[in-house]
């Protein structure tokens, strides 16, 4: 029976629109730990650390590790909220399906336009930045090849990769993770063990020290660092027993990323020192962690930590491209997209779904590419800026539906912490993350916003192409169905 929100109780089996019995993902596959390496290998700890934390330390000075902190808070805060509901939702499209189940299908069909745009965005842009880094990179190594070339090249490997099943991806993406992990723990216990510039030091965590003006760019930037957190949702159909693997997994997550950025920035901070350290970044943001490595560490560890940004983002394509290819099978199954999407191999790999969202990113980047744009200034900073604003745009409105769905008939819950004040905390905190996002745009973009901004149109009018997409199937009488997974 489908509900009039256009989202069905539990069925027997995967249907393509038919109505006749479809392969679908394969259920039972994923524990706890491989949903957690997904979710870690799409923030790219290493990326992530040696990209972001100049930024942040340069908005705020010493206390930038607390921001990872205040936003691991936020996100454990709105996991609260999920993984309550969670319990009643077991799809392949993440935080879409929430809304859908709460708010009905046009409200779903719409928010997955926006979550498609931003997550297409957001790895358009990444992968820009992988192609500016990894010429830089390869001409050490005497390989002068343009970045297009080595995008192109790795491009191809994490479409064969994702294309071959999520158990070869778990197996390349789990080695890539722990190998990066390590090397960032080399370093910072190298510094804890030397002392640092002025000893070690709880500056870092002493509100006080932090520079206002700055709160909200940092805020921002380390809101980023924990966008492949949906991945926890968007795996629930092949995880085992989604109950208990995804809320744990989501709290897992959360803990691992916000104490280990934590952690890793705060022996940043000893190692530069309390009052250099905000200098520091802001004269060398490039050059920042390396520093620090050549200070502190052994001598092969700044080169690998050279290297190894691009195998961070190898595993970081890995998972992204994994997580959105589910994304597109749902909505094939949904009825969003065409019912090709939703063909998945014998193994449960969506393989229509991984092809089609390789080649968007071959047609976006390479488009840009042969119009002579930079592949760091402009394709990086461009759609990394819009994928953010929308990825946080669907988190509020989560939370919106999370509400919603249990301010419904029969839907009492005993813990209003859980059902109404975590999911409101959530909501005004993913809403102001997303003001933030808008005020310090140019921020986000390096000062080219002038051009650059009009994308921002894009978000609204992918969310009516969404709505206007599951009214005609409506008044054809072919509902948008966003199915639970039989468990």
């Amino acid at each position: 029976m489908e509900s009039k929100a256009g989202y069905a109780a539990e069925t027997p089996h995967d249907t393509d629109e038919s109505g006749s019995a479809a392969p679908g993902l394969r259920k039972g596959r994923l524990g706890v730990l491989a949903i957690v390496f997904f979710v870690i290998a799409a923030v790219a700890p290493l990326g992530s650390v040696i990209g972001g934390s100049p930024v942040i330390f340069g908005a705020v000075g010493v206390t930038g590790p607390m921001m990872y902190l205040l936003v691991g808070v936020l996100f454990a805060v709105f996991s609260v909220g999920f993984v309550a509901m969670s319990r009643h939702v077991k799809n392949a499209a993440g935080f879409v399906a929430y809304i859908a189940k709460a708010l009905g299908s046009r409200f779903g069909a719409a928010l997955a336009g926006v979550a498609v745009l931003g997550y297409l965005a957001l790895v358009c842009g990444l992968w820009g930045f992988f192609g500016g880094i990894s010429e830089l990179v390869m001409a050490d190594f005497g390989m002068t090849m343009p970045g297009w070339f080595w995008w192109l090249v790795v491009l191809a490997l994490v479409t064969f990769l994702c294309y071959r099943g999520i158990d070869v991806s778990l197996w390349v993406l789990g080695v890539l993770v722990v190998v990066e992990i390590l090397a960032l723990l080399v370093l910072a216990f190298a510094v804890l063990f030397s002392g640092g510039a002025d000893g070690v030091s709880m500056d870092a965590f002493v509100p006080g020290n932090t520079v206002p003006s700055g709160l909200g760019i940092a805020i921002l930037f380390a809101a980023t660092c924990f966008t492949g957190f949906e991945a926890t949702v968007v795996f629930s159909e092949e995880a085992k027993d989604p109950a208990r693997t995804v809320p744990r997994a989501a709290y897992i997550a959360i803990a691992v990323i916000g104490l280990f950025y934590a952690f890793v920035t705060w022996t940043l901070a000893i190692g530069w020192g309390s009052g250099e350290v905000q200098a520091a970044a802001q004269a060398d943001p490039v050059g920042f962690v390396f520093a620090v490595a050549a200070m502190y560490g052994p001598p092969w560890l700044p080169n690998l930590l050279f290297v190894m940004i691009l195998t961070s983002m190898l595993a970081m394509f890995i998972g992204f491209h994994n997580l959105i290819s589910r994304y597109l099978f749902s909505l094939g199954r949904a009825g969003m997209l065409p019912a090709a999407f939703a063909r998945t191999s014998p193994g449960g790999t969506p393989r229509v779904a991984v092809l089609v969202f390789s080649a968007a990113v071959l047609v976006i980047v390479g488009g840009f590419v042969l119009a002579g744009a930079d592949m760091m200034t402009v394709i990086y900073s461009w759609f990394t800026s819009l994928g953010t604003v929308g990825l946080v745009t669907v988190l509020f409105v989560t939370c919106i539906a999370i509400l919603a769905f249990f301010a419904g008939a029969g839907r009492s819950h005993a813990r209003l912490w859980h059902t109404r004040i975590a999911p409101v905390i959530a909501g005004l905190g993913f809403l102001a993350v997303g003001v933030l996002a808008i005020v310090n745009y140019d921020a986000l973009l390096g000062g080219a916003g002038d051009v650059a901004r009009w994308l921002l149109v894009l978000i609204p009018a992918a969310f009516v192409a969404g709505w206007v997409r599951a009214s005609r199937r409506r008044a054809a009488g072919r509902e948008l169905v966003f199915e639970d997974s039989p468990l």
